[in-house]
């Protein structure tokens, strides 16, 4: 029940953020998504690998991808208005992106991707059940084999975004909480800009799963 509870309240939370504020107001929002889009090259996926964009409702990134040929894309967010802003900004081309309002700490997208990208949503996972559960979809989502792209706050980041407490993670950190099955190919650090005009830093990380033999 506590968790069902949880669930609701950080959704209603959420909801309110992108009702209240125009998205190019929120913090973390950056007017071209660069950096994701260099690393999701760095994979050197074929254009039709099924691409998830965590908590990408209120990004760009998948309409840059859209223009790149990238021809399976999923978007999920916890906000039914970040998603809808997001393919009112596409036009026509969105019915050509898979929309899911999840919470990406329970949610069973019933399939196999090859490139998980997430940009500012782990870093909300202070709580050890919801990193969890975030992590248990994780496993069950991204195709041994398959890329991770996680970009988080920085070691000298915020402690707090949204009125919401934050972990900040580096390169170790992220090893440590994935665990072996996890092998880091890049490690970056970058300032982000937020429209107020703050700096912050976030941490990018690019990781592969080790591959190991399906379940049957």
């Amino acid at each position: 029940m506590r968790n069902a509870l949880t669930m609701a309240a950080d959704r209603a939370h959420w909801e309110r953020t992108y009702t209240d504020k125009t998205v190019d107001q929120v913090s973390w929002y950056e007017p071209q998504p660069q950096r994701s889009v260099e690393l999701t090259e760095a994979t050197r996926l074929g254009r039709d690998a099924g691409v998830l964009d965590v908590g990408g409702g209120a990004s760009s990134l998948a309409a840059r991808l859209l223009g790149l040929g990238y021809s399976d894309l999923t978007v999920a967010d916890i906000s039914p208005a970040a998603l809808a802003h997001a393919q009112t900004e596409i036009g026509s081309d969105a019915a050509r992106i898979t929309w899911v309002e999840a919470d990406i700490r329970s949610h069973d997208f019933g399939r196999w991707y090859d490139l998980w990208h997430d940009r500012a949503v782990f870093h909300f996972m202070v709580d050890p059940t919801a990193r969890d559960g975030y992590l248990d979809v994780l496993r069950k989502t991204l195709r041994p084999g398959g890329h991770l792209i996680l970009a988080t706050f920085g070691p000298q980041g915020p402690t707090q975004c949204s009125g919401l407490p934050v972990e900040r993670y580096g390169a170790d950190d992220v090893q440590r909480v994935l665990g072996d099955d996890f092998e880091l190919l890049s490690s970056s650090l970058a300032d982000h800009h937020t429209p107020s005009g703050r700096s912050q830093q976030f941490h990018y990380a690019h990781l592969r799963r080790r591959a190991k033999t399906l379940p049957t």
